[in-house]
């Protein structure tokens, strides 16, 4: 069971970081927005430029290749990362909301949703019950936060959370 739990950890960490990493490797190229540049009637943005198609089908790909290194089916992987990219959509749209720019951060809102939609619905795969979802949700932001850091600091990301 801890390992099952590391594993679908691993999985979501691979399938939020796949976009940052296709960002860094082709820049500005098949950097299409996800709401292809329409804004929603309060007129801001639906998610913004950041959420783009590249990192949606890079998160799909990668997160699929990982689960299969692991062991797990590539719809295990497609699930995951489907999951994982819907909480990051729903997290940008309520951030357009607020006024708050892409890429900048919001403690919660940037983590929680990307993480807890795949482990809510990947719990009976992985073998988990909610206090476990609970602490991975928790590991996922901690994970994030310092993983942000290093990453700016590796020049790979463009700002720190």
């Amino acid at each position: 069971m801890i390992a099952e739990f590391f594993q679908l950890l691993i999985l979501i960490m691979v399938a939020n970081g796949a976009p940052i990493i296709s960002q860094y490797i082709f820049k500005n190229h098949l950097s299409v927005p996800v709401d292809m540049g329409k804004c929603f009637f309060d007129g801001e943005p639906v998610f913004g430029n950041s959420k783009t198609w590249r990192g949606l089908f890079s998160s799909l790909v990668l997160t699929s290749l990982f689960a299969s290194l692991l062991g797990y089916d590539y719809e295990t992987g497609l699930i995951i990362s489907l999951c994982s990219m819907m909480g990051d959509l729903f997290s940008s749209f309520i951030k357009r909301r607020m006024s708050i720019k892409p890429s900048d951060m919001s403690l919660f809102l940037d983590q929680v949703p990307e993480s807890l939609l795949p482990a809510l619905f990947m719990m009976n795969v992985f073998n988990l019950n909610v206090s476990d979802v609970v602490i991975l949700v928790a590991i996922f932001m901690a994970l994030e936060l310092l993983l942000s850091r290093i990453l700016y600091q590796l020049k790979i990301r463009k700002r720190p959370y």
